[in-house]
């Protein structure tokens, strides 16, 4: 008898312990249920707010998706540009515009005889047999091809909204020399984003105007 009682606090003790121990394992499992849930949450917000910011950026328009007048990239030669545009309307040394950023600019500086060529509003930048497309007004006729999608001076501002949907929903104002203020969509030049120029497309009266690759000075 006189061990009896002590086995049974023993027994006792240890069962308690048990039950302590038991219920610990089942609030410390809750918590972890709660912070995998937590996690998971967490996890989902993240995910959903890259696809927002993704889904907010303003689409790409690449050169090689381009064709001027259905017909040619952003770069060709002079026998080409009088082929399609015709004779320029007139021409201006680049020496005397000094523009802060020349497409054909080489590292020497050796321009002297580059210049533009305007045709229609439109802007060309000329280097030897090179011609490039600096600024394009859909005028006289004048469209691109994107994709195989012709845009000119009919289509309208919810046209291109079924080709860049995030542009237009951005669009914006730019106070435009000689022009006054343009509603203005904003493109990026490549996927990468290794670009740091972009290209502007303008709108007048709702419908498309003009088309410039800028880049910073």
């Amino acid at each position: 008898m006189k061990y009896f009682l002590p086995v049974l606090a023993v027994i006792l003790f240890q069962s308690c312990n048990q039950k302590k121990e038991s219920k610990k394992d089942t609030v410390t499992q809750k918590e972890i249920q709660k912070n995998e849930v937590k996690t998971d949450s967490a996890i989902q917000n993240i995910s959903k707010a890259a696809e927002i910011k993704k889904d907010t950026l303003d689409e790409v328009m690449l050169e090689e998706d381009i064709r001027f007048n259905g017909k040619l990239r952003r770069f060709f030669s002079i026998n080409d540009f009088g082929k399609v545009f015709g004779k320029a309307d007139s021409t201006r040394l680049l020496s005397e515009e000094q523009p802060c950023t020349y497409i054909f600019e080489t590292p020497d500086g050796n321009g002297m005889n580059d210049k533009y060529l305007y045709k229609s509003g439109s802007r060309f930048e000329n280097s030897g047999q090179k011609v490039a497309v600096d600024e394009f007004r859909f005028l006289n006729g004048n469209y691109i091809l994107y994709k195989g999608i012709k845009i000119d001076s009919k289509s309208t501002i919810n046209d291109l909204k079924q080709v860049f949907p995030n542009a237009i929903r951005n669009i914006g104002n730019l106070d435009v020399d000689g022009e006054g203020t343009l509603q203005t969509i904003t493109l990026r030049e490549d996927k990468e984003g290794v670009s740091d120029g972009h290209i502007n497309i303008f709108f007048k009266n709702n419908r498309i105007y003009s088309l410039h690759w800028w880049f910073p000075c």
